[in-house]
């Protein structure tokens, strides 16, 4: 079923968004334009567009929706929506599983803190967060600065529960000890507002602030309370004046930089504060249609609004044409005016040109890693004689503790690299015990089988084991009538258990001898990581499930105490330990739990106690 053109007929000329679909109504692009009727008519236009990638949307597309807006900002805020909801295949969606540092105050807490946290791509709404920063050192000098200047607790949830009279910290004046009551809640909140409005670049205001707050504090004879603002007042105009002298180009900034090699583009991001390069970060895109201008603006909607900070000035590499409607966008989140540039000279294009170079060098980096791992992955295919290029590889492994408590895990490497987000793990319902073919019968029904109906089956299984696992694998495929998945087993040499041993066989179907590779091998050093990442994922799900038992069972042979009050036990405590070692007072703070309770838990672990 070929796209009828007439469709394109009774697309109207307004501004707004369009969306395409292909078999089933299923969204394949969402874009934006000025003029619907025009740009639609472009994709369908031979020589009007020239993105290599074109024709194949177009050969995919059925259907085309359009919704019309008043503005090009509504445009814009639409089109982002739409694509985080829909996840267009040909639309680029920020994905990012590196790891970063970051300053995150928990401002969702009634008693905020603040901490050094590593997060993966955009950190949850769970706070306000400050970065990412080069290094945890970095990190915490601000946090050492903070704490002097408007000082927060830096104990955690339990301890401050715990807290019976106020720590060091009090004394060396780097806490208000909120635990004990020592301070109101509107005066933490205070320094919670200023450590926020600190690290945003708002140093005019905090120093006013406090400036009106010692002349009210002098007035009204607190003399002591005057003089601590006083310090805190000096202490940050001497912060600032080294700012000043030691980066002459002392602003807030985030600066882009873009490298493209046909539809394969690297961003990279620099963040200076104060003038000092703080952090960065970087993003790669595959096989997008996207012109640079339309993607860059879909990166910097996506990246700046889950309470990433947002600078006072975005330098970027190329012109954008929605560049009015996206600083609007971005002020409004800001709450005041933020600053799209392109400099064309002095020290703003000496920064565009560094983050481009950060660009292509990551470009080139991981082309060459993805050139090495494909190499691998090709060899990896002759030597074992598989039928299909192992882009998919899956591997199960099993754990139990002497019989009991039987779990499993799968793990996915995609082109040589783990796919974390598709691993799964599995409680096994095998009663036998022990009995490790059957609980590998069982997991590789159970996964395998889900492949099949969802039609997404992987290139290669890899078991952890021998020549009867391989042989139980061979007759699952056989019963779930699979016929296209490759399969290998690897278990390491019989009686060559000692320590340094890294000499493993590769078992292959219907094959006598197995396979034996170099130690030096990096096919070996690759099966090596798959099949180590499959036990430690199992390993952590089996004592993570085992901990849970443990807990459990003790918890449910106190009298009193049914599934609702063990669950706020241990979300409040975390472990039997905890709950142990609990007060009367801590015990009656958890939803659920009366005297009665807190005596018949104390009366238990007097006599239980361990």
């Amino acid at each position: 079923m070929a796209f009828d053109l007439s469709i394109l007929e009774k697309i109207p000329a307004k501004p707004g968004v369009y969306i395409m679909k292909g078999s089933e109504g299923a969204i394949l692009y969402v874009g934006k334009a000025k003029n619907l009727k025009v740009r639609t008519r472009q994709y369908f236009t031979p020589g009007r567009d020239g993105r290599y990638s074109i024709p194949f949307l177009v050969s995919k597309v059925l259907d085309i929706e359009t919704i019309v807006v008043a503005s090009d900002k509504e445009a814009l805020l639409l089109e982002n929506t739409l694509i985080k909801t829909h996840k267009p295949r040909y639309n680029v969606l920020l994905k990012d599983d590196k790891t970063y540092l970051a300053l995150k105050i928990t401002t969702n807490q009634e008693w905020p803190m603040i901490q050094v946290v590593r997060y993966k791509g955009t950190p949850k709404k769970e706070g306000t967060f400050f970065g990412p920063y080069t290094s945890a050192q970095a990190a915490r000098k601000s946090i050492d600065l903070l704490s002097r200047l408007f000082p927060l607790r830096q104990c955690s949830d339990q301890e401050f529960v715990r807290r019976t009279r106020p720590c060091i910290l009090y004394g060396m004046k780097r806490c208000l000890a909120p635990c004990v009551k020592f301070c109101t809640h509107e005066e933490y909140q205070k320094n919670v507002d200023r450590t926020i409005d600190f690290l945003k670049g708002r140093d005019d205001e905090i120093l006013r602030e406090l400036t009106q707050e010692m002349e009210e504090k002098s007035k009204n004879l607190e003399f002591e309370e005057a003089d601590r603002i006083l310090k805190t007042i000096r202490y940050i105009k001497a912060t600032l004046e080294n700012q000043s002298v030691d980066k002459p180009f002392g602003g807030d900034s985030d600066v882009f930089g873009l490298y493209r090699e046909g539809s394969e583009v690297s961003i990279s991001q620099m963040l200076f504060r104060s003038g000092k390069l703080t952090g960065g970060r970087s993003f790669q895109f595959r096989d997008t249609i996207q012109e640079s201008d339309e993607l860059l603006t879909s990166l910097l909607l996506q990246l700046y609004e889950n309470g990433v900070e947002i600078p006072k000035e975005i330098l970027l590499p190329i012109f954008l044409e929605d560049k009015a409607s996206l600083e609007s966008i971005l002020s409004e989140q800001k709450g005041f005016k933020v600053r799209l540039h392109r400099p064309q000279k002095g020290e703003g294009k000496t920064r565009i040109k560094m983050a481009e170079d950060n660009a292509a060098a990551i470009f080139k980096k991981e082309r060459d890693e993805k050139g090495v791992k494909e190499k691998i992955l090709l060899e990896m295919q002759e030597k074992f004689h598989l039928t299909k290029f192992p882009r998919q590889v899956v591997c199960f492994d099993t754990s139990n503790l002497q019989g009991s408590n039987y779990v499993a895990s799968m793990v996915v490497f995609q082109d040589g690299m783990p796919a974390k987000k598709s691993y799964r793990r599995y409680a096994l319902k095998i009663t036998s015990s022990p009995d490790d073919y059957a609980a590998f019968y069982e997991v590789l029904n159970r996964a395998l089988g889900r492949f099949k109906n969802e039609n997404n089956l992987p290139d290669l299984v890899i078991v952890d084991g021998g020549k009867g696992h391989l042989n139980i694998a061979l007759k699952v495929l056989r019963e779930l009538d699979i016929v296209v998945v490759n399969l290998i087993a690897i278990a390491k040499e019989e009686a060559r258990h000692d320590k340094g041993s890294t000499e493993e066989k590769i078992f292959l179907p219907e094959v006598k001898d197995p396979v034996i590779l170099k130690k030096n091998s990096s096919l070996l050093f690759l099966l090596q990581q798959i099949r180590d990442e499959a036990h430690r994922f199992a390993i952590t799900y089996h004592r993570k499930k085992r901990a849970q038992n443990t807990m459990k069972s003790s918890l449910e042979r106190i009298k009193g105490i049914g599934p609702k009050k063990r669950i706020a036990l241990l979300k409040t405590f975390g472990s039997v330990k905890k709950i142990q070692e609990a007060t009367e007072e801590m015990l009656l703070n958890v939803a659920g739990i009366t005297k009665n309770d807190i005596k018949a838990i104390k009366e238990f672990y007097n006599v239980n106690p361990s």
